[in-house]
């Protein structure tokens, strides 16, 4: 088995209230190796938060990684973030472009 098939690559999502915070918890990821990549989109969420409708400015993270990291990404991000129950949530991806996954492997290894 080669070493692309190894790896459970994904994307996890992160929201983060600050240009700022998202750049310091992406920095800190890529620079741990527990992201190859971390792209930051703004974006405006509506949600509700003890019993309360907030629409509120975010920036979005999405983070490139190997899924079998995400504990200690998911502990890193609650590290460095700001919000008591931040949004940290995991996609497989099912498919993706060989040489992309290559490199997201020589990146987090």
């Amino acid at each position: 088995m080669n070493e692309i098939s190894e790896i459970q690559y994904g994307v996890v999502l992160v929201t983060a209230p600050s240009q700022a915070e998202a750049e310091e918890i992406a920095q800190s990821l890529v620079e741990s190796k527990l992201a190859a990549c971390v792209s930051l989109v703004p974006i405006k969420s509506i949600y509700t938060w003890q019993g309360e409708l907030y629409k509120e400015e975010e920036w979005q993270l999405l983070i490139k990684t190997d899924l079998a990291k995400f504990e200690s990404l998911a502990a890193k991000v609650k590290e460095l973030h700001s919000y008591e129950v931040p949004e940290i949530i995991a996609l497989p991806l099912v498919a993706g472009y060989p040489p992309y996954l290559a490199w997201i492997s020589e990146n987090i290894h």
